[in-house]
C-alpha cells in the first residue's frame, strides 16, 4: 500500500507541469525578466475542510521536463519560507549576499530536475493558514 501511494503521489507531481494552470505560469520579474525555464506559482488546498493552503513555486528542468525527476523542497522551519532556497541558494535565479537584484544562478538545481518548492506549515511565507494557527514569522 505505501508503494502504491508513493508511485501515485510520483506521477502526479510529474504531471503537474503538463495541467498546470496557465494563470500560474510566472511572468517576468521585475528588474529580472523571465525565469530560464517555465516556473509556475500558486497554491495547494491543504483539505476540503479548512482555508489552509500551501503556497508552491514549480520550476521545470532544464534538460528534460519530461523524464528528469521531480525534487520537492521544504525549507526547514517553522518559519523559514522555502522561497529562501528558491532565490539565494539552488534556484535558477538568485539574490547574493548584499545584493538587491535577481542574477541567474550558475549551478541552479533545476538543471536537470524538476523543482517543487513547498512553503510548510500553513502560515509561512505566502502560505495561508487560519486563526487556530500559531504565528509563524522571523521571530517566533
Amino acid at each position: 500500500m505505501k508503494y502504491f501511494v508513493s508511485t501515485i503521489a510520483v506521477v502526479g507531481i510529474a504531471s503537474l507541469a503538463s495541467a498546470a494552470d496557465p494563470a500560474a505560469l510566472v511572468g517576468e520579474m521585475p528588474l529580472f525578466g523571465a525565469f530560464p525555464t517555465d516556473t509556475y506559482s500558486g497554491f495547494l488546498k491543504v483539505d476540503k475542510t479548512t482555508t489552509k493552503k500551501l503556497h508552491y513555486v514549480f520550476t521545470l528542468s532544464m534538460d528534460n521536463p519530461t523524464k528528469d525527476p521531480v525534487v520537492i523542497w521544504f525549507s526547514g522551519g517553522p518559519g523559514c519560507s522555502s522561497l529562501l532556497a528558491l532565490f539565494m541558494e539552488n534556484g535558477p535565479v538568485v539574490i547574493d549576499d548584499g545584493e538587491r537584484y535577481l542574477k541567474t544562478n550558475p549551478a541552479p538545481w533545476n538543471s536537470r530536475a524538476n523543482m517543487l518548492y513547498i512553503e510548510s506549515p500553513s502560515g509561512v511565507g505566502f502560505s495561508i493558514g487560519n486563526d487556530k494557527d500559531p504565528k509563524q514569522d522571523d521571530n517566533t
